[in-house]
């Protein structure tokens, strides 16, 4: 199974970064460090996420890193991480978007 990450995506766990480096540098590499590892595990379990509260889709799943919603698309072989949003965010619908 194959990860593939969207320039949104990164742009999102740049910016989550960069807000965690303010306070504490070494905090914010080890945060990166630890999303890539729990999206590493999806290869292994693509189905372990839960389906998005917002939409009705089946092949839109979401885990969970501390208080991070990580928000991926599963396709027969691959997995798109969409976004990272604060668990307390909505996900806008263009966050989806093909």
């Amino acid at each position: 199974m194959k990860i593939v990450w969207s320039p949104l995506a990164i742009e999102r766990m740049s910016e989550i970064a960069q807000y965690i480096a303010q306070d504490n540098p070494d905090a914010a590499a080890k945060w990166i460090n630890k999303v890539f590892k729990k999206v590493g595990r999806l290869k292994d379990f693509p189905k372990s996420g839960r389906k998005v509260p917002e939409t009705k889709r089946m092949d839109i799943l979401e885990i969970f890193y501390g208080n991070y919603r990580i928000i991926y698309r599963l396709r027969q072989n691959e997995i798109s991480i969409l976004t990272i949003r604060h668990g307390k965010q909505i996900l806008p619908q263009e966050d989806i978007l093909d």
